[in-house]
Order: C-alpha cells, then sequence, then structure tokens
C-alpha cells in the first residue's frame, strides 16, 4: 500500500503518506519484514522441489534451474536461503553415514546366524538411520523384535552419539521387561560397541551380538536389511 502510493506520488513524502493512510512507520516496517518472510518461503519451496530431483545441485545449478523453471532469482539470494534451510549439497556425500566400525572398542560374534526366534523378546536387532527435515537430517535409533518385527523402542535425535541408541534401548526396556538371556543383534557401529551402552546390555542379563561388516542378517528363511 504504501509502497505502491510512493511509486504513485514520488513528490509526497512518506510521513505523508502514512497520515493519508492511517497507518504508522511501525505497521509499515512490520509489513515489509513479512514481505520479505513471505517471498523467502516461497523460494525455498522453489529450491526444495529442486534439490529432491537433484540432490547434488550446488547454489548455482539451482539458481540456474530456478530461471529455467521461470522463477529467477539472485545466485546470492539462493545461497543465503539454501544455507538458513540447511539444502546444501554436501559434496562427495551421497548419503549419511550412520555407523562407524573403525574404532578400537570390543566387537562381538554375531549370534544371530544360530537363532531362529520363536518367540516375542527373544531376539531384538538394534539400528540407526537418517530422517531428511526441512532443516536437514535427524537421526533415528530403533528397537526392533526379530520375532514379531514389531518397533519396541526408539528414539530421536540431531546427534548420531551413544545416548541416542541408549535412550532407544532404555524406552524398549522400560516397554517391554525381557527375561534375563535375550539377545541383541546389532552391527559395529562405535555406538553400540560404546561402554556404557554394553554395560547397560549386561546389566540387564541381554547378551550382545554383531554382524560382520558389510553382513545381511538372515533368520527365519529370509532375508532381513543390514543390522
Amino acid at each position: 500500500m504504501i509502497t505502491d502510493a510512493r511509486h504513485a506520488h514520488p513528490t509526497v513524502s512518506v510521513r505523508r503518506l502514512y497520515e493519508l493512510h492511517d497507518v504508522s512507520r511501525s505497521w509499515y516496517a512490520h509489513q515489509l519484514g513479512r514481505e520479505v518472510v513471505d517471498r523467502d518461503t516461497q523460494l525455498a519451496e522453489d529450491i526444495e522441489a529442486v534439490v529432491l530431483k537433484w540432490s547434488g545441485y550446488g547454489y548455482r545449478r539451482v539458481t540456474h534451474e530456478l530461471a529455467r523453471r521461470g522463477s529467477p532469482a539472485n545466485h546470492k539470494r539462493v545461497l543465503r536461503v539454501m544455507r538458513e534451510r540447511r539444502l546444501l549439497c554436501r559434496p562427495k556425500r551421497r548419503y549419511q553415514a550412520t555407523t562407524d566400525s573403525t574404532h578400537s572398542k570390543p566387537r562381538f560374534p554375531n549370534l544371530l546366524a544360530h537363532v531362529i526366534p520363536t518367540r516375542p523378546d527373544q531376539v531384538w536387532q538394534a539400528d540407526l538411520t537418517y530422517v531428511r527435515v526441512k532443516q536437514g537430517f535427524v537421526y533415528l535409533a530403533c528397537v526392533l523384535d526379530s520375532f514379531t518385527r514389531e518397533v519396541v523402542g526408539w528414539s530421536i535425535s540431531r546427534f548420531m552419539d551413544a545416548a541416542l541408541p541408549l535412550a532407544a534401548l532404555n524406552n524398549a526396556l522400560a516397554a517391554r521387561c525381557p527375561a534375563a538371556g535375550l539377545l541383541h543383534h546389532s552391527d559395529q557401529g562405535a555406538q553400540y560397541a560404546n561402554r556404557v551402552y554394553v554395560d547397560r546390555l549386561r546389566s540387564m542379563d541381554v547378551t550382545p551380538s554383531m554382524s560382520r561388516k558389510g553382513v545381511t542378517a538372515q533368520q527365519g528363511g529370509g532375508v532381513r536389511r543390514k543390522v
């Protein structure tokens, strides 16, 4: 409103325009701020549509693609919005790693290969993954019952540290109260080999088991996901 009036009547002072339209200076400033936010929101949606289709695109290629789609934007503004919304691609990394098996912590033999579950709470399988959100990535830790295929415990966090799978394990233990002798199977990731995590398993008489690198667990005659 005020902006249009300034263009239509360039000789009229801004203060006089405030009076004529019965608005305050603070209201006008607030409206300008809202317009900037709204423009960035639409641009962010357009950028996300591009990076979802071409995940390896940087801000320059995104800028070119936006122009091709009829939504031109300054490359500096595209870069700013992509940084704010964490939409910038990570060079030379096509996935978010969730397993670090290069640690020096103790590893345990793979006992799952010799067990076929016949009842609930006999074998649990734990795993980590990541979920993409608008602000970047969050990490999800799950504990799965091998017999029922039910998720018995889970936890989500912005950080992939030992506290994440431990929270999922504690949730599973509190929900199921398993008997002694439960087999807990995971990969060789540092989070599962962490002393605090292993001590928690042993305090509940749970037996740890770990897969070998690159081995897909197989049980019940069916091939399961890598654990």
